[in-house]
């Protein structure tokens, strides 16, 4: 680990470790822990900071509050060959989400298509993780997510107020790609995690992303802690985004059974929705996975839009980031940093960890 200026670099292995530890005293199981912290730091290798370990401090004041009981036994409260209902009890959302996937994946081996839905449990970190175990089984695998019910942050297109959460969709393909060919994206221009990353950075957001309490458009992510709102992706054409979100919002509120309401614990209920499908059932998967190889290479072949680095396909990009970070390091803000070293203080953990 090295500090340079704002950031401190900090190699994959530790950082799990000690995101491990972290909400192992504060109460975690070790699977949970592991599940969670390993989680996170997958998010910050794929470049998606805002779902990685600047979360683990929030994570722990949840279990601090009871929003987040450790060792929760999630159950199947509605089940039939191809579909279940989870009831995550207040679990970790890795943790339960994770469950819930390896369930619809073993009952798409026989049924080859299957879909679980996910309720009462927390937030459940980068999507992606999700659909992407389905493609490592030979399956297409699709995820949606709600942004829990206690508060919305989302404008839908034409409004002011918030409405929706940032939704997000992440549909995962087997291939012969050395990355893999996936979508994961929210439906709000940017995951609300992007602007506390850029409150901790001391940067300013793109216009676009936010308007502020009165509605007007602000490039100050602080703006969304004085009761700001994110807008939906697709700009002027932002009724794509909000469409999509409101979706979403129908499959893992309405179809949950958490209606996106807020429970009377007050405890925010992330819902989740997700299906897979066989590809066996469809094609021969080797034949399969070498033509998604082959159509990646064909958008690839497209020539660059002058200013631009060339066409990625889903998915490539996050890879080359994960080989990057995982040779180099991960970038940790100084305010996440020193976040994590407070806690290891106060657990008694610092030398342990080396963060005194």
């Amino acid at each position: 680990m090295h500090e340079n200026g704002r950031v401190s670099v900090v190699k994959p292995d530790r950082l799990t470790h000690i995101c491990a530890a972290l909400l192992k005293a504060a109460g975690a199981l070790e699977d949970e822990a592991q599940a969670v912290a390993a989680g996170c730091v997958n998010a910050n290798l794929a470049g998606h900071d805002s779902h990685g370990v600047i979360a683990i401090p929030s994570y722990i004041d949840c279990v601090k509050a009871g929003d987040i009981v450790p060792g929760a036994e999630w159950t199947t409260v509605r089940e039939t060959p191809t579909t279940a209902v989870i009831d995550g009890h207040w679990g970790f959302g890795f943790h339960v989400n994770t469950k819930a996937m390896a369930l619809a994946i073993e009952k798409a081996k026989t049924a080859n298509v299957a879909a679980c839905t996910v309720f009462r449990q927390s937030h459940v970190g980068r999507l992606a993780a999700y659909s992407l175990m389905a493609a490592s089984a030979g399956m297409i695998g699709l995820a949606v997510a709600d942004s829990g019910s206690l508060r919305k942050y989302v404008a839908p297109f034409g409004g002011r107020e918030a409405r929706l959460g940032t939704n997000p969709i992440s549909i995962a393909v087997p291939s012969n790609l050395k990355a893999p060919f996936l979508l994961d994206m929210a439906t709000s221009a940017v995951a609300a995690g992007k602007l506390e990353l850029a409150i901790a950075r001391g940067e300013e957001i793109p216009k676009g992303w936010l308007i502020d309490i009165v509605g007007r458009p602000t490039t100050d992510p602080r703006d969304y802690r004085k009761g700001g709102v994110l807008l939906p992706f697709g700009g002027t054409e932002g009724y794509k985004g909000s469409g999509l979100a409101a979706i979403v919002e129908l499959l893992c509120g309405q179809l949950t059974g958490s209606g996106g309401g807020v429970e009377p614990s007050g405890r925010e209920n992330f819902g989740c929705f997700m299906a897979v499908f066989n590809v066996a059932a469809f094609r021969p998967l080797n034949e399969f996975k070498q033509e998604v190889a082959d159509f990646a290479r064909y958008l690839k072949s497209a020539r660059p839009l002058e200013g631009s680095s060339g066409v990625f396909y889903p998915g490539e990009i996050g890879y080359l980031r994960e080989q990057e970070r995982t040779a180099n390091g991960i970038e940790v803000d100084h305010v996440t940093w020193e976040k994590l070293r407070t806690l290891a203080c106060n657990y008694g953990l610092a030398g342990e960890l080396d963060l005194a």
